[in-house]
């Protein structure tokens, strides 16, 4: 009979355990710490996240109720609700982003055998940005509006895995394109984005770095046509197009892009795309941007299946932490994803670990088969019931 600790302790397994007391080291987390571990806080908001606490009450008495199998997952007992309270407050949030990009380096190299689904050479990611919105009364420090608080969090995905390979978190006021003046992005990598980071300057210098892009035109956009390019027959591409914008015009040749001009049947209109990749096809530069997507579904999945609607505390601090640990169980489950062989969709995989917690079970004979009842106790499950008659 093979023997087997819970589901929540596997999961936790998969944390490098020496690398995030080396994060708590480096961050002094536990310079002021009087019993209470990095650990344990941890510990305690990723059940926030996994078992969708909505609550410090819930996080502290749902892991109360489970005391006997709270040594498997490293804790000896369970918080106080005041004491993970005040280190949720206090405590530095930038460990968990340093536990974040830790975990990521190892989901990174489970997606790396995976295949593609764009044959060229180029790195695929996507940036974009989803505001989560605060009640502005208790969230003073989050003014967006007049009368409402918000924080935004800005996100790179990597299209290898749908993995979110970068994050930052900043006021609701902050625009897209100043938070991605500050990204980084190495050459050759193909980077997709909306409207919303359009800035000529900007773009021009991707170009020289060598960075490619696709992006939407905006109907107010100056430029002249240098080249017409003949299109596919029988094919939605009207035109495609190398042309200088107006602004940039004195630059020359490396300003160049590309404008390409496709009729989306699904929603009955026509599409411009904009691109400074002169030798794609341009059906290829279509279905790139279709790709933008994902992001959008990884946002959705991400504020339905995981704890950052609501909060458990109401300082900056305590809501950056809450955010990162939402998105380090948003890698795992990313992970037991590209792990499985069974077709999970991520919010159903996350719904259903919610349910699978504190069974004793092996994680990855669950994954790759949910819905098989776990094997029978020898001589417990699998024993004869004697029956007696009364006379």
């Amino acid at each position: 009979m093979n023997r087997v600790c819970s589901i929540f302790c596997q999961i936790l397994a998969l944390l490098p355990r020496l690398e995030f007391e080396a994060e708590v080291r480096k961050h002094k987390a536990e310079r002021h710490a009087r019993g209470f571990s990095s650990w344990t806080q941890m510990v305690a908001m990723l059940f926030c996240q996994l078992g969708h606490a909505k609550s410090l009450r819930e996080i502290t008495g749902g892991l109360a109720s489970c005391e006997g199998k709270l040594r498997h997952l490293g804790i000896e007992e369970a918080p106080k609700r005041s004491t993970l309270s005040y280190a949720n407050e206090h405590r530095p949030w930038q460990l968990y982003e340093g536990v974040f990009y830790v975990l990521l380096g190892r989901c990174q190299k489970e997606a790396a055998g995976k295949k593609r689904k764009f044959r060229f050479k180029h790195k695929l990611l996507s940036i974009d940005s989803t505001v989560i919105p605060l009640c502005l009364s208790m969230f003073d420090w989050a003014q967006y509006k007049r009368t409402k608080g918000a924080v935004k969090l800005h996100m790179v995905l990597d299209h290898d895995g749908y993995l979110p390979s970068y994050a930052v978190l900043t006021d609701g006021k902050e625009q897209d394109i100043t938070a991605a003046k500050k990204m980084t992005f190495a050459p050759d990598t193909m980077i997709v984005f909306d409207r919303g980071y359009t800035d000529y300057a900007w773009w021009l210098s991707l170009t020289r770095k060598k960075v490619h892009f696709v992006t939407r035109l905006k109907d107010c956009a100056e430029y002249g046509v240098v080249e017409q390019r003949e299109v596919p027959k029988n094919s939605n591409i009207i035109r495609d197009e190398v042309i200088l914008l107006t602004a940039q015009q004195e630059i020359g040749k490396q300003a160049l892009l590309r404008r390409i001009e496709i009729w989306v049947e699904e929603k009955n209109e026509t599409m411009v795309f904009v691109t400074n990749n002169l030798k794609l096809a341009a059906s290829t530069i279509a279905a790139i941007y279709k790709e933008r997507w994902q992001i959008e579904l990884f946002f959705k999945a991400l504020k339905q299946s995981l704890r950052i609607k609501t909060f458990v505390g109401t300082s900056e601090n305590a809501v950056q932490t809450q955010i990162w640990t939402a998105l380090i169980a948003m890698l795992i489950a990313k992970y037991l994803q590209l792990r499985s062989t069974f077709g999970w969709s991520l919010s159903n995989l996350v719904a259903l670990l919610r349910q699978q917690l504190f069974v004793y079970r092996d994680l990855f004979t669950w994954l790759n088969d949910p819905f098989q009842a776990p094997p029978a106790l020898e001589g417990i499950h699998d024993g004869q019931l004697a029956l007696t008659f009364g006379r």
